[in-house]
């Protein structure tokens, strides 16, 4: 045993003075201190990254057997299904890791808003998750038509022909996007080679910078109080403890959790209501055939339904375009936070009743958001997205002012526990 030991240790110095092993470990994970205060809404960064690997494992493994051929995709997907030893696992892994991959960076996204992660020193932390957050919208939409059924094929149609109200260039857009003037082969080829291979390195490249820039002003932590303010006399911070073994074991039990609830769905109920896949889905892809409903995947519906809530034209311009405007502004406003937040405070612990209150009406106004885009529109569901898309922006729009007005608590010198 000493002598594996031995050998083991020699192979890792034998590295270490050819390459910043030890180093790069010490810096993100053995010496590196993070809050020991750290509660449940601390997990969904690590489980991002963990469906993110299971993302890639699971894909290189689909790309052995799919075929991004229009004749050939949809029965390329049946027969990784039916045929390819374990296939219908790796694909229900891969469809079902996409819809957690949102929850889990949906939930992310919402402690980042509870503690107020995105303000100071973090900012850059935070544009950093919103072009992942963009990266992964982008991912998702071109992995979506990749199984050439109805669903996928409508889709991909609705949403590029949105590109073509954009004044002067739409038309040009929505054929450079497709390749073609519909969405056919070449379309499909293009998506291919953007999900499985440019935007895979271009969401690992930011997560890497993601990371070293959390890592470079450290974690915020449930207080909001800047723990590196408190140091003993080595230079460790008081009111915190090293990654590793502390935080890369508590972490190991909610992976364990997570991958437990992941598995219950993946093996009993995969499609999720139709939620994750789509009853359409399973039909091949007829240019000639319209479904009877056309919507996005449950992660996009919330923006799909800001889109169908502009039904005025206003100003001399079409509510089509309108509609392309709010939802895109719907995503890119999430980049201002860091600045649309006047508060004095970060956490929520020691916020008032203002922002909390503005918290709760947005989160169920972007709620009932996602359900409305899930659903077909009537007067009655238009007018209520209507009222939440009113509310959606005005969250945003308002916050320099109620965070200002907002009663906080005073925040401590050092973390509670």
């Amino acid at each position: 045993m000493n002598a594996i030991v031995k050998q083991l240790t020699g192979l890792r110095d034998w590295v270490d003075d050819r390459f910043p092993l030890m180093t790069l470990w010490n810096d993100h994970m053995g010496a590196y201190y993070a809050p020991k205060n750290f509660n449940f809404w601390y997990y969904f960064g690590v489980l991002s990254l963990v469906v993110f690997v299971i993302q890639i494992l699971t894909g290189i493994w689909l790309v052995m057997s799919y075929k991004p051929d229009a004749t050939l995709a949809f029965a390329s997907v049946e027969y990784i299904m039916r045929d390819v030893s374990w296939g219908w696992l790796i694909r229900y892994m891969h469809s079902t890791g996409a819809s957690a991959f949102f929850i889990v960076i949906y939930l992310h996204m919402f402690r980042a808003l509870l503690y107020g992660s995105f303000k100071k020193p973090r900012e850059l932390i935070w544009i950093l998750g919103m072009f992942l957050y963009l990266a992964l919208m982008a991912e998702a939409f071109m992995g979506y038509l990749l199984p050439w059924g109805q669903m996928s094929y409508w889709g991909a149609q609705v949403i590029i022909s949105l590109f073509g109200a954009v004044p002067v260039i739409g038309g040009w857009l929505s054929e450079m996007i497709r390749g073609d003037y519909v969405v056919s082969d070449i379309t499909l080829n293009r998506f291919f080679s953007l999900h499985v291979v440019a935007l895979p390195f271009a969401i690992a490249g930011l997560v890497v910078l993601h990371i070293i820039a959390l890592h470079e002003v450290g974690s915020n932590n449930p207080d909001g109080v800047e723990i590196k303010k408190h140091k003993d006399e080595n230079g460790h911070p008081l009111d915190g403890i090293p990654f590793h073994p502390y935080y890369s074991v508590k972490d190991s039990v909610g992976v364990v959790v997570f991958l437990i609830l992941f598995s219950m769905v993946l093996f009993f109920i995969p499609e999720f209501g139709g939620y994750f896949l789509e009853d359409n889905n399973f039909f091949p892809a007829d240019p000639m055939k319209t479904p009877l409903h056309i919507a996005p995947v449950w992660y996009f519906t919330p923006y799909y339904s800001i889109l169908r809530a502009n039904t005025v034209n206003f100003f001399f311009v079409p509510a089509k375009l309108w509609g392309v405007i709010f939802m895109g502004l719907g995503v890119m406003i999430f980049f201002l936070l860091p600045w649309l937040d006047r508060s004095p405070v970060k956490s929520i612990r020691y916020r008032g009743g203002l922002f909390k209150g503005a918290l709760a009406i947005f989160v169920v106004a972007f709620v009932i958001l996602g359900y409305l885009g899930a659903l077909p529109p009537t007067p009655g569901r238009n007018i209520m997205a209507q009222i939440c898309t009113v509310i959606y922006f005005l969250f945003f729009l308002l916050m320099p002012i109620y965070t200002k007005l907002d009663k906080t608590k005073p925040v401590p010198d050092r973390v509670t526990h």
